[in-house]
């Protein structure tokens, strides 16, 4: 019997966030092979004159670009999108974007404060896009009305990213402790997909729509800046990734040539023995796109990850949206990570929250934005 009659109605509900047999099939035919993801190819790091930085807060050259990134939201061709799938199990086993981060406020309502703020400060609406998953997206959605978070100024709309189904490592269905199906998401990688399966991606370019901001709902530091928004347009990309200077010990995508073409390089797939070291900035999850370069399909690789689930190996296969820049021309500016000025400063666990307390508190204050918070967000 085919294993994939037994979907129950309730799994059958994967259907709207993009559950597809074909890929799932596929699936089932990589899972008994081990991936060799390393790159193939000449390696090289981006050279430093091809990382230009961010200008400094109170530099003529920030001011220029802050008032250039202005009138392109004034004249409504910029969206933001916050990215806030995945499975709700890294927060404590709830959806990160709705738990408090500052005082009353959730992460998500920072970041609406902080696009709200500009909206005002420039007098032009800017749409903002939430990529939930089946795992998120009713708690969000309901986040979003409880604290009538869509407005004028900020209208907003949640979209689903795709789903899959979790594989047993000999490729068959994975049943967890209570017997029942185990569906996943799919990785960040489903952006461009989900934006245009959910026809979030239309609307936007059709009302005049050039331009999207995309940020983890976890990094509180990523707000939207004008200046930012400028410098992607000068620089003449069709993506372009914040990079921050590497810590030790700091792991993740860094920026490199592979035959000569700029692009995310994942930390899993440098080949064995390449030193990352030579490369002194990584990859922060916050990219600007040009909407019409996105508007295509893309042949993003799915990567073969296994994970726990009650104990047991099982088998998910997940894509990243950095590897966007694999296929449209990119450019990557260096940020801060630390001071008001700060870029990067994402809350994996829930000590971070008290970790970073004061730096949250100065990058919401930060002289970026004049944020315009209700008393319950404060």
């Amino acid at each position: 019997m085919d294993p994939l009659k037994t979907l129950d109605a309730a799994l059958l509900a994967l259907a709207s966030c993009g559950f597809d047999r074909d890929t799932h099939e596929s699936f089932v035919a990589r899972a008994a092979t081990a991936s060799d993801n390393a790159v193939r190819g000449q390696l090289a790091p981006v050279p430093d004159a091809q990382v230009p930085a961010l200008p400094p807060l109170g530099t003529a050259e920030r001011e220029r670009l802050r008032l250039v990134g202005e009138q392109l939201i004034r004249e409504r061709r910029v969206g933001v999108v916050v990215l806030a799938g995945g499975m709700a199990t890294r927060f404590g086993g709830v959806v990160k974007a709705v738990v408090p981060a500052r005082g009353a406020a959730s992460f998500l309502q920072l970041k609406h404060a902080d696009i709200a703020a500009v909206a005002t400060q420039v007098g032009a609406p800017i749409p903002l896009f939430v990529m939930s998953s089946f795992a998120t997206h009713d708690v969000i959605a309901a986040h979003i009305a409880q604290h009538a978070l869509s407005t004028a100024a900020v209208p907003m709309t949640v979209f689903p990213q795709l789903a899959a189904l979790r594989l047993g490592v000999d490729g068959s269905l994975f049943h967890d402790a209570k017997g029942e199906l185990s569906p996943y998401a799919t990785g960040h990688g489903d952006l461009t997909f989900a934006l245009r399966a959910s026809g979030t991606l239309k609307r936007f370019r059709d009302a005049g729509g050039t331009t999207l901001c995309m940020t983890n709902v976890d990094n509180l530091g990523a707000t939207l800046d004008p200046a930012m928004l400028a410098l992607h347009h000068e620089l003449g990309g069709a993506v372009t990734v914040e990079v921050v200077r590497k810590l030790p010990g700091a792991v993740g995508g860094a920026p490199a040539l592979l035959d000569g073409v700029p692009q995310i390089i994942e930390g899993f797939r440098f080949p064995r023995g390449y030193d990352q070291d030579q490369i002194k900035v990584f990859n922060t999850n916050t990219l600007i796109l040009d909407a019409a370069a996105i508007d295509r399909d893309f042949a993003l690789p799915y990567y073969r990850v296994e994970k726990k689930v009650d104990g047991v190996t099982v088998l998910q296969f997940e894509r990243l949206v950095g590897e966007l820049t694999a296929f449209l021309p990119s450019r990557f500016v260096q940020v801060e990570q630390s001071g008001p000025d700060c870029r990067f400063l994402p809350i994996k666990e829930p000590e971070d929250l008290e970790r970073h307390r004061s730096l949250i508190d100065r990058v919401v204050t930060s002289p970026r934005a004049v944020r315009q918070m209700r008393p319950d967000e404060v």
